[in-house]
């Protein structure tokens, strides 16, 4: 298994296998707090390779500095399967969150598990931008 794309977005798509995504970020800037950040997305994208053909769960939590959870955990079980003789074949996910609210300035985290053991992780920057 490898992780092809891990990102926080303004938006994605996936339609005939592609896995389209638009504004990539890790910052946000605020004058005030807390900030409601209107609509974003995860955009994942996995390979698996041929012996891991069969469901896999896949959790994502978002968390703050002190590791409270600002939303619930988003998990559920993703099928992998392609044809016979393909040495390996991939899985687009999406998770579109809206009003996603921040409540302080620091460094949140997006943090990926598969099948129970943690993969990876994406910082958000919440900042302060000065008026």
């Amino acid at each position: 298994m490898h992780i092809e794309l891990f990102s926080l977005c303004d938006a994605a798509t996936e339609g005939m296998g592609k896995l389209n995504i638009l504004g990539a970020f890790d910052s946000i800037w605020t004058a005030e707090m807390p900030v409601v950040h209107p609509q974003c997305s995860i955009a994942l994208r996995i390979r698996f390779n041929s012996i891991e053909r069969g469901e896999h769960k896949i959790s994502v939590n978002f968390v703050d500095a002190d590791g409270k959870h600002i939303m619930p955990t988003a998990d559920g079980p993703v099928r992998v399967n392609f044809p016979d003789g393909q040495r390996s074949g991939t899985a687009n996910l999406i998770l579109n969150i809206h009003g996603l609210k921040l409540e302080k300035y620091g460094e949140y985290s997006i943090d990926l598990a598969i099948d129970g053991r943690s993969e990876t992780s994406l910082p958000l920057f919440v900042k302060e931008r000065k008026r």
